[in-house]
């Protein structure tokens, strides 16, 4: 089994915008995302919002910058995250598509096995 990061990216807009039904909606896909596929789902988190997000950069030299804010300035931003295990791939595509993102959608990257 390999290990994959789904990262959930939302439009923090439209989630603070929303009818709360909709969250509350949200919330129980999640729920049921992770009793459906629990023994796939190795950790994962909601993360509180981009305003709470500092950012670092190290530059070649050795100079290191700290700014408040996401690292990144776009529209939608990093909501959440899970870790899944999975046989290759392809299943962890299929588990990715069941993830909830309502507000924006998913990114699967594989993690590097640092004992291989």
């Amino acid at each position: 089994m390999a290990k994959y990061l789904v990262l959930i990216y939302d439009d923090e807009q439209q989630l603070a915008g929303a009818d709360p039904s909709i969250i509350e909606a949200n919330h129980e896909r999640h729920v049921a995302f992770n009793r459906d596929n629990g023994a796939a789902v190795v950790g994962g988190a909601q993360l509180k919002g981009s305003e709470t997000a500092t950012s670092i950069r190290t530059r070649p030299d050795g100079t290191v910058t700290v700014t408040d804010g996401v690292f990144a300035e776009t529209k939608e931003v990093l909501g959440g995250y899970y870790v899944i295990d999975a046989p290759d791939y392809d299943a962890a595509l299929a588990l990715a598509k069941q993830v909830p993102a309502v507000f924006g959608g998913v990114e699967v990257r594989p993690i590097i096995d640092p004992g291989a």
